[in-house]
């Protein structure tokens, strides 16, 4: 039974109760839980990493934690859906903007604009991208499109590579 949802102690369930439940264990997908061990950080650009927390293969989510282990950088991106972002530690900023995230900062990315992702510190951020991310050179020419499946695909090959186990909980 995948349910989490449970009547209150001695009160009886409804039949309308009892239907939703039903459809919630014929359709519903349990809940996830990982501890520390089951991803493990990746390279990615430079010396930024990412951790996966979430392949949604069926919304184009990627959930992940990225990591700038010192000062550094993504380059030139934009995103074809929204992203929101959580601070970790550290903090980072966008070229274009006049705003650093730090620690406990909040930071909701609407689709369309041409960014650049800096850390002067280094940071750990939990970021939630949905849709495509576009990188740009400096004359403005598409150089790379990655998306949830691309991000999988790299992910998995960093795992074949050095022995590390893939965990298809990741995969939603």
């Amino acid at each position: 039974m995948l349910t989490n949802i449970q009547p209150r102690p001695n009160s009886a369930m409804s039949e309308d109760d009892k239907r939703v439940l039903g459809r919630h264990d014929q359709f519903g997908i349990a809940d996830l839980y990982l501890n520390e061990t089951e991803s493990v950080f990746h390279p990615w650009v430079g010396d930024v990493w990412l951790k996966p927390l979430r392949f949604d293969v069926r919304n184009s989510l990627y959930v992940n934690i990225l990591w700038a282990k010192k000062p550094s950088g993504l380059g030139r991106h934009r995103h074809r859906g929204p992203v929101t972002a959580y601070t970790l530690e550290g903090s980072w900023r966008y070229e274009e903007y006049d705003w650093v995230a730090q620690a406990g900062d909040f930071v909701q990315e609407n689709p369309g604009v041409i960014h650049t992702l800096t850390s002067d510190t280094g940071t750990k951020a939990l970021f939630f991208v949905q849709g495509s991310l576009e990188f740009y050179d400096e004359e403005d020419k598409l150089t790379e499109t990655q998306d949830v499946f691309g991000f999988m695909d790299m992910y998995i090959r960093y795992c074949e590579e050095n022995g590390v186990p893939f965990n298809d909980k990741l995969v939603f």
